[in-house]
């Protein structure tokens, strides 16, 4: 299996109480979690969901973009 790289922009939300991640790259693809490990591992999920939902939807070809075959 490839691997690729998304950047990720961590923010504490407005509470202060957690973390919201987005991924510039991925139009829509944010995500939340209490602790930053929490969220990591939520961020690596919203980016396999965001990446198999416009795929299947032929949103936009995200195998060429990013060079998946």
């Amino acid at each position: 299996m490839k691997k690729y790289t998304f950047s990720v922009l961590i923010e504490k939300d407005e509470d202060g109480n957690g973390f919201i991640a987005t991924v510039p790259e991925l139009k829509g693809c944010h995500t939340q979690g209490n602790t930053i490990t929490e969220l990591v591992a939520n961020a690596k999920e919203a980016i396999e969901l965001c990446l198999e939902v416009a795929t299947n939807d032929n949103l936009i070809n995200y195998a060429e973009k990013f060079n998946i075959a």
